[in-house]
């Protein structure tokens, strides 16, 4: 079972919606003891880094988190904000220490363009590394949706999809069972879809 981490701060019913559609089972909590009994973790976001680690320390949800990835080796998959609390560190808000599952740090994007707002609203071509099984049948250059204006630069060698604003940024990470997308697979339509359904059957151990 899918547990959707629910901390007021995400697309819940959109990520709910999407993998309702897939088949997939899931249920949505807040609740830390929900996560000591999943078998796989999604965690969406959109909002403040500093913000969402307050309240997930606040709850004590970021530890059981930490244990139950780090120690248990539960698959999750971060979206959008919640990819960049999978960093161990974020400039958003202030200086603040992320989730720590991926050595790296959540900094605003190095926009040289002055004529490119901020954030980064809309759909772009999203480009993968070779054997990235998250994008499993979609073709390289599909076009994902985001909404951000902060991205991961990752410390420690991982798996990286990259997208293009202006400058490069990283649009997806993948180290193990710990991954992460910038952009909103459950509002990217067909391949959205195939994205989430990979990230399923390559964690699935039913």
């Amino acid at each position: 079972m899918i547990t959707v981490i629910d901390i007021d701060l995400g697309n819940i019913s959109s990520v709910g919606n999407a993998l309702r559609h897939l088949g997939i089972p899931y249920a949505v909590s807040g609740d830390p003891d929900a996560v000591v009994s999943a078998d796989q973790l999604i965690l969406p976001g959109v909002g403040n880094f500093s913000e969402a680690m307050k309240r997930l320390e606040g709850i004590g949800m970021a530890d059981v988190i930490r244990r139950r990835v780090l120690q248990d080796g539960v698959p999750i998959l971060g979206i959008c904000l919640g990819m960049q609390l999978l960093a161990a560190r974020g400039e958003e808000g202030g200086h603040s220490r992320g989730l720590g599952l991926i050595e790296g740090t959540v900094s605003l994007l190095p926009l040289e363009d002055s004529a490119l707002p901020l954030p980064h609203v809309g759909w772009n071509e999203v480009h993968y590394d070779d054997n990235f099984t998250l994008f499993d049948s979609i073709p390289d250059g599909a076009c994902f949706y985001f909404v951000h204006s902060y991205a991961m630069v990752p410390a420690e060698p991982v798996e990286k999809a990259y997208s293009d604003y202006g400058v490069q940024f990283v649009a997806a990470v993948r180290k193990n069972g710990i991954v992460g997308v910038q952009f909103h697979p459950e509002k990217s339509q067909i391949v959205g879809l195939a994205l989430l359904r990979n990230f399923f059957k390559d964690h699935c151990h039913a």
